[in-house]
């Protein structure tokens, strides 16, 4: 049986490889360049700003609301965000569609959670709420007054006379700050399926992550789209932010059709409103707690309950329990072929009943056995939903397999689908955010550090840090995100909460010691991207049985730029953030240099 799976899983992963990998997908330009802007609000005129600042935070979601929030707790009250958004939330200021929410309970999930007296309101939580917490932070340190909204940075340069960071942007301001902290995150830039026509449709169509509620009517709160009932729709991608919105569409939609190339992998999610049984008694510095919990339990290590309970920690605890019981049969041996034949027969038995699921829900056979994953679990972010499979059962939604294919053609009403054609009134893209394309291209600005190094061309064969943060070249610069770190995308916050502890906790030391200079070891980056580079992106992936995504560089094969722009600490999520708390908490701060200015 194991045999035929694999073979199973092989025919549909090469089903969907395509040559061009991660650019098969294209910027949003011509017609569509306005996906790219802000609908939500008209920016505010404002006159430019020119001064001398401590700390610029460019990016005003999670990473960046996290730093400011450690920068105020350790007394740096000079802080200024810029976002290019209207507003602090980052991805959860831009996606408002119907349904959105996270996938990864809120318990863990929202950053500061202490720090700002709130507890939310259920297991997992919709996007107004998750929008409101991020307000919420940053009203609590203070971070709206020195916040420019509606501002997209130009230029990010290293003036060598001053030892500062010169920041342009296009509403003419002119900061000249002392430290950088870049939060500018993977998922604000939307990307679109390189669809042969698509500049040539004439109909209504917008991207998920800039839903247009004039068109369809209804509120992201969840009201009816009632100016759906004499449309047909057609959604194209079946991942998480797809999952989400179509039942939504579903309801009111004369006629919904979902273009599929790749089927998600849909496990219970069970939400609930959490009471004060599920909250009281929480002691001093629970979150922590919790947040520890989860990624033991989730990286398949021990721990004597489960906080969180979720999918996430289901199929790492399974394995765990498997493995134990192995070594107990075989006299307490282990080895890594023990931990592999564990993870395959977990794996194999979650991925069983995540297909039986979907044949006792779908009533049509075939549309059933269109919406069954063929993979191992974590090759795609898995998803959680209870109203998602039911909706194929209502005769007005229309699953459209296309084989692994994707949408062939577009004309100016419609699409086709091989030699199938779907007249459309509206085309909803939910083909997600640039992932793996270069960092320029997704902050929309370059970085210019020592000497004239630009950051695009000295990460021209991938990523160079020291903990995913310090780059050589580039002193007082501080960039957030996963990789190279903890590399946790089960709980992407929990990354950028240390992040933010740990860049506050280095500039607090530079300024207690006089020094205004802060910058890697070179050889301390060498061995960190060494270390990296003779592990390689190990991890419970599926390796060459994983369907393409945007986990795997769309099934095309990583060389040593995908690796290190995809990878994290070697010894996995959980011995980072132990290693990281131990090095900002000695006082040595070991690969950093600290000097004073030169000015």
């Amino acid at each position: 049986r194991r045999q035929e799976l694999r073979e199973k899983y092989r025919l549909e992963r090469d089903k969907r490889l395509r040559a061009e990998g991660n650019e098969q997908y294209i910027e949003p330009v011509g017609r569509y360049a306005h996906f790219v802007e802000d609908s939500y609000v008209d920016p505010a005129p404002r006159d430019p700003i020119t001064r001398d600042v401590e700390v610029v935070v460019i990016g005003a979601g999670f990473a960046g609301l996290s730093a400011g929030a450690h920068l105020a707790m350790q007394g740096i009250t000079d802080v200024w965000l810029i976002d290019g958004a209207g507003d602090v939330g980052g991805v959860w200021y831009w996606n408002r569609y119907p349904g959105a929410m996270c996938d990864t309970a809120a318990m863990v999930y929202l950053p500061l959670l202490e720090e700002t007296n709130y507890l939310p309101s259920a297991k997992y939580i919709h996007a107004p709420e998750i929008f409101a917490h991020a307000q919420r932070i940053a009203r609590t340190f203070n971070l709206y007054d020195h916040a420019l909204f509606s501002t997209n940075v130009a230029e990010l340069r290293w003036d060598e006379s001053r030892d500062r960071w010169l920041v342009t942007t296009n509403r003419g301001d002119r900061l000249s700050a002392r430290y950088v902290i870049t939060g500018t995150g993977p998922l604000h830039r939307p990307k679109l399926p390189g669809i042969d026509g698509i500049e040539s449709y004439e109909g209504h169509a917008f991207h998920t992550s800039r839903w247009d509620y004039d068109y369809t009517g209804g509120t992201p709160e969840g009201a009816p789209m009632v100016n759906l009932a004499d449309k047909r729709v057609g959604i194209i991608g079946t991942g998480a932010t797809a999952v989400q919105c179509i039942p939504h569409l579903a309801k009111t939609a004369k006629d919904l059709f979902v273009f599929q190339r790749t089927p998600s992998s849909i496990d219970i999610r069970n939400n609930h409103p959490l009471t004060e049984a599920d909250t009281a008694n929480l002691p001093n510095g629970w979150q922590r707690e919790w947040l520890m919990n989860f990624v033991t339990l989730q990286t398949g290590q021990f721990a004597d309950v489960d906080y969180v309970m979720d999918g996430w920690t289901d199929i790492t605890k399974r394995i765990r329990d498997r493995v134990v019981a192995e070594m107990g049969e075989s006299g307490g041996r282990f080895d890594p072929a023990l931990m592999a034949r564990a993870y395959e027969d977990c794996d194999d038995e979650k991925m069983e009943e995540i297909r039986a699921r979907v044949d006792a829900i779908v009533k049509d056979p075939a549309t059933a056995e269109g919406l069954k994953p063929w993979y191992r679990q974590l090759c795609k972010r898995p998803c959680f939903h209870d109203e998602f499979l039911p909706v194929f059962n209502q005769p007005n939604v229309h699953l459209v397999d296309t084989m692994g294919q994707g949408v062939r053609k577009m004309d100016a009403h419609g699409l086709w689908v091989g030699d199938e054609y779907y007249e459309l009134d509206c085309v909803i893209f939910a083909s997600g955010f640039e992932v793996g394309t270069s960092y320029a291209r997704r902050s929309g600005f370059d970085i210019v550090g020592r000497d004239e190094t630009v950051l695009s061309e000295a990460w021209a064969d991938g990523m160079e840090s020291l903990h995913g943060i310090h780059v050589v070249d580039f002193p007082n610069l501080f960039v957030t995100g996963p990789n190279q770190g903890a590399n946790l995308w089960s709980n992407i916050t929990h990354n950028l909460t240390e992040a933010g502890n740990t860049i506050a906790t280095i500039i607090t030391h530079a300024k207690e010691m006089g020094a205004e200079v802060v910058e890697p070891d070179e050889a301390a980056v060498d061995a960190w991207i060494g270390a990296i580079e003779a592990v390689g992106r190990r991890g419970l992936l599926g390796g060459g049985d994983c369907t393409p995504g945007y986990y795997n560089n769309e099934g095309k094969e990583m060389g040593r730029r995908e690796l290190l722009n995809s990878s994290g600490y070697p010894e996995g999520s959980l011995a980072y953030f132990r290693y990281i708390d131990a090095w900002r908490n000695d006082g040595a701060f070991a690969g950093l240099k600290f000097s004073p200015a030169a000015g």
